[in-house]
């Protein structure tokens, strides 16, 4: 029996001798009223010793918000723009939006971005989202987790608006603008912070110099007490090393924590209702993420949300398949190396979520310690690979209103597009979202689901935000329209649609770690399960995947798998001839 194993079943022994319920046997730290204050207090300082007045938000852990503190002269709205001099009109860029939804936003994105083994900021989603990785760099691949900004969003039926259970919203979407951090105690990821103070709510368009940001140093003295251990903060996507922040504490004009007497805690409509709220720990049934004994995996669920269930279609995946599904994908997870967690050598950390060829939801679960934002990103994995894989979804999008990218689309080389039966994972819909094609090539022209680069930005991507453009900012529990796309879609990689026979039956979609791992646990977590029942399901037939397709004479990507990707495995090649 291996480890992970061993130790999973020992803590449920202990919890049935000792009469703890298991829910709350790992229970994480949680912040304090009193270090909430302390937080708001020390990013208070800073920002008086700048004459920067701030909008100071900070978040708990499920994604709570626990105090808004404004600043006595803060500006009320903050504008959003890329500065690349794309007009208003062009998705959100130029649009003026609440300071205090940024600074929530900043604050969910450190938190829901970092983990136990890695430390990751706002500055951080700016490096990872962009047309190139590095940005500034030129014909380079975009981010690796290009598109990941429009997750997490108020409309999305997974996201849980009231109560205290998360997983929570971040109003604008992850945020790629600098000056959100998570906090930690004890090496655990606590919350988070954000503040907004310039006025601007952008990205880092180069990473060739080094920025005095005033939301980013006013952030990182709100840290102090409570910041990332430097080993997480040291982490490489692709061989290269990802800018945890420019601001150093060395920079900081204060070490203090001043009264709150210069400004008010200030109440946001559907986020927060005024004052300091201690944090909810992370573990228990008051967060909505507790641990489980459904998988056979060491595995954290949304409480009693979203149960291994049977599909609602013709042929559905049945509850004890979706089960296996996902058992098997929480077992190669573990097994996997991570890309992005310290110490080498560690176990992947993500969420797996499966969906029937309608996009609902079937079953959701989450190895321990996963990324919170591979939640609401797996599912919209899931669901966009289900979605472009069916034979009526170039009529759906162009019912919605979005028929231009389906002609986009069909006149790029793929007359039958969206109407064929293709299986497209999420590799292969991203190669089509870029916008230069093939991805990187500057000066090529963009891909059928993205603008064009003289109008492309990260808050101007294409048909991603156009699908969800109208619902960004509205509390409701579909942020598309689309009945099968209610949380938007996703376009990095980390799915694969699931077959029995040719038949689509849905789709799964993993994220929390790279994109090949993610890759990998999704394909080989359906070839396992379809073993383990007896080939009952399957991957999509070689013979209809995207990869078959070679639009404009570049051929797509269906999956890319890391090379000797396991911990306690030699095979270098695991998904070959699959």
């Amino acid at each position: 029996m291996k480890k992970h194993k061993l130790h999973w079943r020992l803590l449920f022994s202990i919890c049935l001798l000792s009469g703890l319920p298991i829910q709350t046997l790992w229970a994480q730290a949680a912040l304090s009223a009193a270090e909430v204050r302390q937080i708001l207090g020390q990013a208070v300082s800073e920002a008086k010793a700048r004459n920067m007045p701030a909008t100071i938000a900070v978040v708990d852990r499920p994604g709570n918000v626990l105090a808004v503190y404004q600043m006595n002269g803060t500006q009320n709205l903050v504008r959003i723009s890329s500065q690349r001099g794309i007009p208003a009109g062009n998705g959100l860029e130029e649009f003026m939006a609440p300071a205090t939804l940024a600074a929530i936003s900043k604050a969910v994105t450190g938190n829901y971005l970092s983990s136990g083994g890695n430390s990751f900021s706002t500055r951080v989603a700016s490096q990872i989202v962009q047309e190139h990785f590095n940005p500034g760099e030129f014909n380079q691949p975009a981010g690796p987790l290009f598109g990941v900004q429009f997750s997490q969003l108020q409309c999305s039926d997974l996201i849980v608006k009231a109560g205290t259970q998360g997983p929570k919203p971040a109003p604008l979407g992850l945020s790629a603008d600098p000056g959100g951090f998570p906090l930690y105690k004890g090496g655990q990821v606590v919350g988070g912070i954000g503040v907004i103070a310039d006025g601007l709510y952008s990205a880092d368009s180069s990473i060739s110099d080094i920025d005095q940001d005033a939301d980013e140093l006013i952030a990182l003295a709100g840290t102090r007490g409570f910041d990332a251990p430097p080993a997480l903060r040291q982490v490489t996507l692709d061989g290269k090393l990802v800018r945890y922040s420019d601001a150093r504490n060395i920079d900081l004009r204060t070490s203090h924590a001043d009264p709150l007497g210069d400004g008010q805690l200030v109440a946001v409509d559907g986020f927060h209702p005024g004052g300091i709220n201690a944090g909810i720990a992370f573990g228990t049934l008051a967060s909505g993420f507790v641990s489980s004994a459904t998988f056979s995996e060491p595995a954290v669920v949304l409480g009693t949300r979203f149960a291994p269930r049977a599909g609602t279609d013709a042929n559905a995946l049945t509850a004890v398949e979706v089960r296996t599904l996902i058992n098997n994908a929480l077992r190669i997870a573990y097994r996997s190396r991570a890309q992005i967690r310290n110490p080498a050598n560690s176990g992947a950390r993500v969420s797996v979520s499966v969906v029937d060829s309608n996009g609902v939801i079937l079953g959701i679960a989450r190895t321990l310690d996963a990324p919170l934002f591979g939640t609401d990103v797996s599912l919209q994995k899931a669901r966009t690979a289900t979605f472009f894989s069916r034979t009526n979804a170039g009529g759906i999008l162009t019912d919605a209103g979005h028929g231009a990218y389906v002609i986009a689309l069909r006149a790029f080389g793929l007359p039958t597009a969206l109407s064929d039966g293709i299986a497209f994972s999420d590799r292969a819909g991203g190669n089509l979202s870029r916008p230069f094609y093939p991805d990187g090539i500057d000066g090529n022209p963009n891909g059928p689901l993205s603008k064009p680069f003289n109008l492309w930005s990260v808050f101007n991507v294409g048909l991603q935000l156009d699908l969800v453009a109208n619902r960004i900012l509205a509390p409701s529990n579909n942020c598309t329209g689309i009945p099968n796309l209610p949380n938007g879609i996703q376009i990095f990689p980390g799915s694969v649609p699931i077959y029995r026979g040719r038949q689509l039956v849905g789709g799964i979609g993993v994220s929390g770690d790279g994109v090949d791992q993610d890759d990998m646990i999704s394909f080989l977590g359906v070839h396992n399960a379809g073993l383990e029942l007896g080939g009952a399901i399957n991957n999509a037939d070689p013979a209809i995947r995207a990869d078959t397709l070679s639009p404009q004479g570049v051929r797509l990507r269906y999956i890319n798998c890391p090379q000797a990707p396991f911990i306690d495995s030699t095979d270098a090649a695991p998904c070959q001839g699959k």
